[in-house]
């Protein structure tokens, strides 16, 4: 598939119906032209001259050169804003000729302001009759014509001036939400500094190779994924994490393409191209997201496909029916007709979506929050219910030392002695524990499967391990009493023991994160209305993290079959999101109504969850739940508003008081409304976060 960039696309509507044109050339069936991003991919064997020519009817065109591109479009909207400003003062000058001059030089004024500001309309709309093809310059022309054959100069006028401000503003609405999404588009770094036998050169990114040692100074961006192999520095990740804060980086520490390093020079080997890193990947399902429609966008675009000719139908109605059965004056039906014709006009309607889409889409990217698509963000709106993976999600997913007893006060010296070689989770948790102390060599070490080890130092043999590792000993009472209480409260026990008694315990469980239970209650006030924690861990430990953060529910000892089992039934009665650091949830993430993945881009995560919270914790997690809400609230309103004002207007048919004026207000209002509405979504109160 080749993609081009198309400018010059006037609306929504017409986007479609350019794209069903294309769809009916010899292998166009599979090309896509999106008013969105402004992007037509099609088939290498389509004819591109046939192309062109669908494109320049309605005004579009493909742009070769970016500059050139950017000038056109430039200058295509001060042509607009020229041509209008002279239409309104020939208008205004025709108002009061009309009064103290002379009718037929204020007719000459006000046909010259609507040739000015109505023609590229007005041609567009003869050649769409021509074709029998009736979208809003169809309806508009027809208008035109009518209002000028019954001697309606002021109002046709008028008609071609509204409709040609509509149509700029409609444009500048949408180029407004593509504006911030290229500028999210532009963070990705353009070059990188490789060192090669000492010597430095610059290469264009995309020619970076893996393994490649690339030098990136104090800042400077950095250009792909890579592992920090000289230097320290601390690098600010906002771009793929939302994160403001600077994180520190030393050797073999990873860092992520797009960042930025804040300080001192850093070399970094590069463990992916640049279009396999994070950002490359983050960018390409921004853009993605913005192509693929939500159900309420295609019930739109079907809507319309039908709503326009239903509306030329009912102008027909109103043109004929008064006159024929009631007596109606034909001038006046006539004229009435010509209204509900504009009033008919879907620009509003078929805009009432994809501005909001897009915001919501760039909004959340700019927060670290990868929604791949406007359905996955009509869908977190409406999600009641959401499931959470205990380890990595809720908790930390490495364990750590919560709680101990010393017997003996030698006890933590010779737990860390014994551990300090072993590179199990549970040893490196010792080890924490123990930092700053001084600590022996053990003579001899061995490891007693599925129980503990058994090290001997200073002639004292040691045992470190679980219960059964310390049933040679008549244990006292009181320690009795402190394993109990260590197991009730759900911890993983270690005991260290000599030949004759405990000298003391640990209790280690896995930490929970520090923002989880703040996200919990945030979800909560969110309007989610079950938040219920899914864990392959024992009952015990579910209900200790279940309680200090806060769940409604939870379901402990599950495979992770089981956790598929338990989606599908919570997703028969809600609409169910469910939240796993990507790896071992995958299954999950696939079968909820919608899968949200944590981790910094594991590869896993982002290609199976429909949302990845890029930070790797949960904190923007009910941000994003509002921003959807909020689009989802403003998407409604807009076609409440959309089909509410031209209802009204359609009603002023009855008692004959429509004129084509307020027609045109209903439909022009109805358009700067909707639009401006949606970017409202882009203003909201920004996070502490925000690039």
């Amino acid at each position: 598939m080749d993609e081009y960039k198309v400018k010059g696309l006037t609306c929504a509507n017409c986007t479609r119906e350019l794209q069903e044109e294309i769809n009916k050339l010899p292998s166009g069936e599979t090309a896509s032209l999106s008013y969105n991003t402004g992007k037509l991919k099609l088939d290498s064997t389509v004819d591109m001259n046939i192309v062109n020519k669908i494109l320049s009817s309605d005004g579009a065109y493909i742009e070769n050169d970016e500059e050139d591109g950017h000038n056109h479009e430039h200058h295509t909207g001060v042509n607009w804003i020229a041509l209008l400003s002279i239409s309104v003062f020939f208008y205004i000058a025709a108002f009061i000729t009309e009064q103290w001059i002379n009718e037929y030089v204020a007719i000459g004024l006000f046909l010259a302001a609507t040739a000015l500001s109505g023609y590229q309309t007005f041609f567009k709309g003869l050649k769409n009759l021509a074709k029998l093809k009736f979208n809003i310059e169809t309806l508009m022309t027809i208008a035109l014509i009518g209002a000028l054959s019954i001697g309606e100069w002021k109002e046709g006028a008028l008609v071609a001036i509204l409709f040609g401000l509509n149509e700029y503003l409609e444009g500048l609405g949408m180029q407004k939400a593509r504006k911030s999404m290229e500028k999210l588009l532009e963070i990705a770094p353009k070059e990188a500094t490789i060192l090669e036998n000492g010597q430095e050169r610059i290469v264009k990114i995309a020619s970076l190779e893996v393994n490649q040692i690339v030098l990136v100074r104090a800042g400077e961006k950095i250009p792909s994924d890579g592992i920090v192999i000289e230097g320290k520095s601390s690098v600010n990740e906002a771009v793929i994490t939302g994160e403001s804060m600077p994180v520190e980086k030393a050797i073999d520490e990873p860092v992520y393409g797009g960042s930025i390093n804040n300080e001192g020079v850093l070399k970094v080997k590069i463990t992916k191209a640049y279009e396999d890193s994070s950002l490359a990947k983050i960018l390409h399902l921004v853009e993605e997201a913005q192509e693929t429609k939500t159900p309420t966008e295609l019930f739109i675009n079907k809507f319309a496909k039908y709503y326009t000719p239903l509306i030329m139908v009912i102008s027909v109605i109103v043109m004929v029916l008064p006159p024929l059965l009631f007596n109606g004056n034909w001038g006046d039906w006539f004229y009435q007709g010509l209204a509900v014709l504009i009033v008919g006009c879907p620009c509003a309607l078929v805009l009432s979506s994809p501005i909001a889409i897009v915001s919501g889409i760039t909004k959340n990217a700019r927060n670290g929050i990868l929604i791949k698509g406007g359905v996955f963000l009509e869908q977190l709106g409406k999600i009641t219910t959401i499931a959470f993976d205990k380890t990595g999600t809720l908790t930390k997913g490495e364990p750590y030392v919560e709680d101990l007893v010393a017997y003996d006060p030698t006890f933590l010296q010779i737990a860390a002695s014994i551990e300090k070689s072993s590179s199990h989770p549970i040893a490196k948790a010792v080890m924490r524990k123990a930092e700053g102390l001084a600590l022996d060599e053990p003579d001899e070490i061995s490891t007693v499967s599925g129980s503990g080890i058994i090290a001997k130092m200073k002639g004292i043999t040691y045992y470190l391990g679980n219960e059964a590792h310390v049933n040679h000993l008549n244990i006292t009472e009181k320690v009795k009493q402190d394993l109990i209480a260590f197991k009730e409260s759900g911890m993983t026990l270690v005991i260290l023991a000599n030949e004759l008694d405990v000298l003391g315990i640990m209790g280690i469980s896995d930490q929970i994160r520090e923002e989880s239970a703040a996200v919990i209650a945030n979800l909560h006030s969110a309007g989610i209305n079950n938040t219920i924690m899914l864990t392959g861990d024992h009952e015990k430990t579910a209900d200790k993290v279940a309680k200090k953060v806060g769940l409604t529910s939870y379901f402990a000892s599950l495979l992770p079959d089981e956790k598929v089992a338990k989606i599908k039934e919570l997703s028969k009665n809600e609409k169910v999101a469910m939240v796993g650091d990507g790896i071992n949830d995958a299954p999950a993430l696939a079968t909820a109504d919608l899968g949200i993945a944590m981790g910094k881009g594991t590869d896993s995560a982002i290609e199976t969850a429909d949302i990845v919270l890029m930070q790797d914790h949960l904190g923007k997690l009910p941000s994003a739940i509002r921003s959807a809400k909020k689009v989802n609230s403003i998407i409604k309103l807009n076609i409440t508003l959309a089909l509410g004002l031209k209802l009204i207007a359609l009603l002023l048919t009855i008692p004959g008081l429509l004129t084509l004026w307020i027609a045109i207000l209903s439909d022009m209002g109805a358009t700067i409304l909707v639009t401006l509405i949606s970017l409202t979504v882009l203003y909201e109160k920004k996070d502490k976060a925000t690039m």
